[in-house]
């Protein structure tokens, strides 16, 4: 199930941190609150670890990964990097990427197949994409946005993009990612997708504001209701009747 949680006093979660299959990485400082919410969640699972990248919170917006590996922007320190790696898996690669727009985590959105990039971005730079986190590489827009890891969030099971996007670009896209995908919002209405939502196979996170149909809307394209009521039902009736028997 989704969970709803805040940094500090904004909504705009994956600002402050970055989820994949493998790990998570979330901002230092601020409260507690926000990184124990990752930690009760999804420790028994996958790492969770505090870290800063070239010395700011924003640790959401300036990196990009997935299950194979970790991009950070040429601005990391050599500390920031050490620590990560550190604490990261063992087998996970993590690169550093000489990239003019340095904000990786707006200019790319990725699964652990597939990625999209946003059409300026070098030449070496989709190479490096395409090398450490192992995935096809597209370039693209979405609802006429380059900021393509801004305006969508999507896993290996569905996704979430900009409320704009026209019928026939969401089934262009969503047979590039082959993956399932619906055009929404988060945080009440925001169109800016990424900001509100980080989400892996399992679970997903939403900023406060984020309403129950927007939540629905996550938890539904993103499989991430196990148990329908119908089969909830089903297995009630079932173990009512062997307790009857």
């Amino acid at each position: 199930m989704a969970v709803r949680l805040q940094y500090e006093n904004s909504n705009d979660i994956g600002v402050f941190a970055n989820l994949t299959n493998s790990y998570c990485i979330t901002a230092l400082g601020g409260s507690e609150n926000f990184y124990s919410v990752f930690q009760s969640e999804l420790a028994s699972d996958i790492p969770v670890v505090k870290t800063s990248i070239a010395g700011t919170r924003l640790v959401g917006r300036m990196s990009v990964g997935n299950k194979n590996g970790l991009l950070l922007p040429n601005s990391v320190t050599d500390q920031e990097l050490l620590h990560m790696r550190n604490s990261l898996p063992d087998d996970l690669i993590i690169q550093r990427v000489d990239e003019r727009l340095s904000a990786l985590g707006n200019c790319i959105a990725c699964n652990d197949y597939v990625a999209l990039i946003h059409p300026d971005l070098d030449e070496e730079t989709e190479e490096i994409v395409a090398d450490v986190l192992g995935v096809e590489v597209f370039r693209q827009t979405i609802a006429g946005n380059t900021l393509v890891g801004s305006y969508c969030c999507f896993t290996n099971q569905g996704g979430v993009v900009h409320p704009q996007t026209t019928i026939q670009d969401l089934d262009e896209l969503s047979s590039l990612l082959q993956v399932p995908l619906v055009a929404g919002t988060m945080n009440r209405g925001s169109d800016v997708i990424s900001a509100g939502l980080i989400a892996n196979d399992w679970a997903a996170f939403c900023g406060l504001d984020t309403t129950s149909t927007e939540l629905q809307v996550v938890e539904n394209i993103l499989k991430l209701k196990q148990l329908q009521p119908s089969s909830l039902v089903t297995n009630l009736r079932a173990s009512l009747v062997d307790a009857l028997v």
